[in-house]
């Protein structure tokens, strides 16, 4: 049976999604740097797992050909990301590529390597963007634009890949993880940061995993490509603070 591959598979979206996608029995190859963490998550899924470097192409493409021998691909997950935060002129050009490499160019890479695979058996990607490729903070400058490419690559690859191949992005706003542990981790900032969410709070892991569910699975989802879908507590469409008065 074909495998759904979850690269970041160890990070807080990428292992909701992994044990989302395990209590509906899907086959899953889950893909991270750290086994320690790995290995664990991998035998609680019944899953299959590599370990890769999300810098080097060559480690990307390796692990999709693997999955791709043994039961093929029918979905590919990219939840592997950053949050460089700085002003435009403290930015160096080697930490935008790094920042262009974690959410665009490894992704590329990524699907580059299992389109054959995924469209053989009529597959799913799905990537991840961010409240910040549509909507301005201030030093946000790399991390806005990476975003805003991967949402370009979205539909530029749902064209290209039409009818064979579906892919969609989530894109969440600031949510509780490892990643985002240096900005919320004072809880005077957190508790401003989740009210600044017409929702009153940051996303949770578990926010993402039944959309991410449902966009990878053709029967739920089947006319669905290329498409963003805004996960974010209302940040980027909803005032904070508004209420209705009757």
């Amino acid at each position: 049976m074909p495998k759904t591959l979850i690269f970041g598979a160890t990070g807080a979206i990428g292992s909701a999604i992994a044990q989302q996608l395990s209590s509906q029995r899907k086959q899953l190859h889950l893909v991270a740097r750290n086994e320690a963490e790995l290995m664990p998550l991998a035998q609680s899924c019944g899953a299959s797992y590599s370990l890769f470097d999300a810098e080097d192409s060559t480690s990307i493409s390796d692990v999709v050909a693997e999955a791709a021998a043994t039961d093929g691909i029918d979905g590919v997950v990219w939840a592997v990301g950053n949050i460089l935060l700085k002003p435009l002129p403290a930015l160096s050009a080697q930490e935008l590529h790094h920042c262009f490499q974690l959410n665009l160019f490894g992704a590329v890479q990524a699907i580059q390597s299992a389109a054959p695979s995924l469209k053989a058996n009529k597959g799913s990607v799905l990537l991840f963007s961010s409240v910040a490729a549509r909507y301005g903070f201030t030093a946000h400058a790399a991390i806005g634009a990476a975003k805003a490419a991967v949402e370009g690559l979205v539909v530029s690859l749902a064209a290209e890949f039409a009818p064979d191949i579906r892919i969609n992005a989530i894109a969440p706003s600031l949510s509780q993880s490892k990643m985002a542990s240096p900005i919320i981790s004072n809880p005077q900032m957190q508790k401003a940061l989740a009210a600044s969410h017409p929702l009153g709070r940051l996303g949770e892991a578990q926010d993402f995993a039944p959309l991410s569910a449902m966009l990878l699975d053709n029967s739920q989802s089947g006319w669905i490509t290329g498409q963003i879908f805004a996960v974010d507590g209302g940040r980027s469409s909803v005032q904070a603070g508004a209420r209705a008065k009757s």
